[in-house]
């Protein structure tokens, strides 16, 4: 049996919401005992010939479903796509209904983070949409609380939905110091919770 670890699967085009995964990565870092593994999802092509390679170039290596049946924990991020996630996760989860139907994922902890191009460019909306499937799937939503004191602080992303981004035009895809310090504290709980259901198995 494999180490525990906290899947940070996440979709990014313009690296926003990637800098969110490897902030959350370093909070699951935090914890003894349980580790991140960062994956990524193809992007969706018009082209149905196009068969996108299992190890991109460069960046995060595309989900497997093996990945999803293993995790201890799932932190599922996306640009957000007019108040939604973005077509490509959208997909792959649509390509799990095997994993539902084996209810693999059942009673797993998860978090959704994402990252917009303006502070109302629907962050809420796309976050409390990404929790539906992972309802379906019967896994454990975790917010992110207020005993975070960045939740308080925060003049750009950050929700008690999740962790978010707003991208802006001066930064791009850079992190407030508010928004990175979220992103790890929803990784170290995320991982927190996912040690303490993992050895109650």
């Amino acid at each position: 049996m494999s180490d525990p670890y906290v899947l940070i699967l996440y979709y990014s085009r313009t690296q926003g919401t990637q800098n969110l995964a490897l902030h959350m990565a370093r909070g699951v870092d935090q914890v003894t005992g349980i580790e991140p593994r960062i994956r990524t999802v193809p992007p969706v092509s018009a082209v149905t010939e196009r068969t996108a390679p299992s190890v991109p170039d460069d960046g995060a290596v595309f989900c497997t479903k093996e990945d999803l049946i293993h995790c201890s924990g799932l932190a599922l991020g996306s640009a957000t796509r007019f108040g939604n996630m973005a077509a490509p996760l959208k997909y792959f989860l649509d390509t799990t209904a095997d994993l539902w139907a084996g209810h693999h994922l059942v009673g797993k902890p998860a978090s959704v983070f994402c990252s917009t191009g303006s502070m109302h460019g629907g962050q809420e909306s796309t976050l409390l949409t990404m929790m539906v499937p992972l309802l379906h799937h019967g896994m454990l939503i975790q917010g992110l609380p207020y005993s975070l004191p960045g939740l308080n602080r925060t003049q750009s992303g950050g929700t008690p939905y999740g962790v978010s981004h707003v991208q802006g035009k001066e930064d791009g895809a850079a992190l407030t110091d508010d928004e990175a310090q979220l992103a790890q504290g929803a990784g170290k709980q995320l991982a927190e919770l996912a040690i303490r259901l993992h050895g109650a198995k």
